[in-house]
């Protein structure tokens, strides 16, 4: 496999901070001066939650100054040292009772945290900056259609946890903020994998970073801005557990699954499956604020979804894996090996899927067995059967099997 990695960082050099960073430097002093208003004005639950959008738009600021302009750590740095100091002196007028003298010294901290953010805003706008990619490839650094499936996964643990239909206000509100996620977390997959995409072929040579319509410091501003705007969202109109869940899942797809273990063990897809199993935990603590027994099972149905699923697009595509040098199961093992995984995964799946219908419900469970069938037939049918097309077949059904599983788990407690 080839050294690549010198080339997973952008480059610091650049006239100017693109315009995402630049809107993220003023949302965040914006966001600090609301909270110097709230302070002032005395606004209680209100004062904390601008507060918890302030501060990951701040933390996201310093984020991209390290990642890609260094000039801008040390103001960012210290806006953001300036806003902690803000919040603890706000911790101590709450746990004092609203002494007078730590009342005063939190809002003038805070005033000097909105002149500290305003200062980082100054040094952003210095230069000259790359013009905006179009719309069409800022959307596409989403992978909007594996957004779909995500999100259809998050909204069935809302209605697991709900019991039913949850709040259609909350639900739309949890709904944007873990796309958010989902699509910050894309965004900068699309930047770690520029170099692998480029030696992949027609699959992945023409995304906008590796093609070079987006530079990887733009899609970098993009992926960590959306990011951050999911946790300020969701810790301030959701609850807080449901931000932490969202960014974990965020960070173990980006640092965890795309920059470590894609590229160094087979086992990639399995330990890395995680990560795409963190949706229903975001949906159920979205709806009941904690997590409980339902929650895990929803999880790792999906985690023990994930390697057959991938597993047959690893067989469609093995020699663009070959290329780039990532050693995903059939470039490794073979594609004999490989399809008598699928099989095995693939029965502990079903199985798995059949027995927490205790929990999920009856109509779930019937949808499990007869699902579950269809899939397990049609991995037995390619251990067989080696072929492109077989392993198709079973790429694409996986794709409609988690979805109609988790629609059933989602409509259970809403019909039965």
């Amino acid at each position: 496999m080839s050294n690549v990695a010198s080339a997973n960082l952008p480059s610091a050099a650049r006239v100017g901070p693109g315009a995402v960073f630049r809107a993220c430097t003023v949302a965040g002093a914006a966001a600090v001066g609301l909270v110097v208003v709230s302070a002032v004005l005395e606004l209680g639950t209100t004062h904390w939650g601008i507060a918890l959008v302030a501060l990951p738009l701040l933390v996201a600021n310093v984020v991209l100054a390290w990642l890609a302009y260094p000039g801008l750590l040390l103001r960012t740095i210290v806006a953001l040292a300036g806003f902690i100091v803000a919040i603890a002196l706000g911790g101590i007028v709450a746990w004092s009772g609203n002494a007078t003298s730590a009342a005063a010294a939190h809002v003038g901290a805070s005033a000097v945290a909105l002149g500290l953010a305003l200062v980082a805003v100054a040094g952003a706008f210095r230069g000259e900056a790359v013009p905006l990619a179009s719309m069409r490839d800022y959307l596409t650094l989403t992978k909007p259609r594996i957004m779909t499936l995500l999100l259809l996964t998050g909204a069935a643990g809302m209605f697991v946890g709900a019991q039913g239909v949850p709040p259609l206000g909350l639900f739309g509100v949890t709904m944007l903020g873990l796309a958010l996620a989902c699509g910050g977390a894309s965004a900068l997959n699309h930047v770690l994998d520029r170099d692998i995409d480029v030696l992949m072929g027609s699959r992945t040579e023409r995304r906008p970073v590796a093609s070079g319509r987006v530079t990887p410091d733009q899609a970098l501003e993009f992926g960590v801005v959306l990011s951050a705007a999911s946790f300020a969202l969701l810790a301030s109109a959701v609850n807080v557990l449901t931000a932490v869940l969202a960014l974990v899942g965020n960070l173990f797809y980006v640092l965890v699954y795309t920059r470590w273990l894609k590229r160094s063990t087979p086992q990639n897809i399995v330990i890395g499956g995680a990560a795409g199993a963190v949706p229903p935990l975001v949906g159920y603590a979205a709806a009941t604020g904690s997590l409980a027994l339902p929650a895990l099972w929803l999880f790792l149905i999906v985690f023990l979804w994930t390697p057959p699923h991938f597993w047959a697009l690893a067989l469609m595509i093995k020699s663009a894996y070959a290329a780039a040098g990532v050693p995903m199961l059939p470039v490794v093992r073979g594609d004999r090996e490989t399809a008598r995984q699928i099989v095995l995964y693939s029965l502990a799946m079903v199985a798995f899927t059949v027995v927490v219908g205790i929990w999920l419900g009856p109509l779930y469970t019937v949808a499990a067995v007869v699902l579950g069938a269809v899939f397990v037939a049609l991995a037995v049918l390619l251990r067989r059967d080696l072929s492109r097309a077989h392993a198709k077949v079973l790429f694409h059904y996986s794709l409609l099997y988690l979805a109609l599983l988790f629609t059933a788990a989602a409509l259970d407690p809403v019909l039965v």
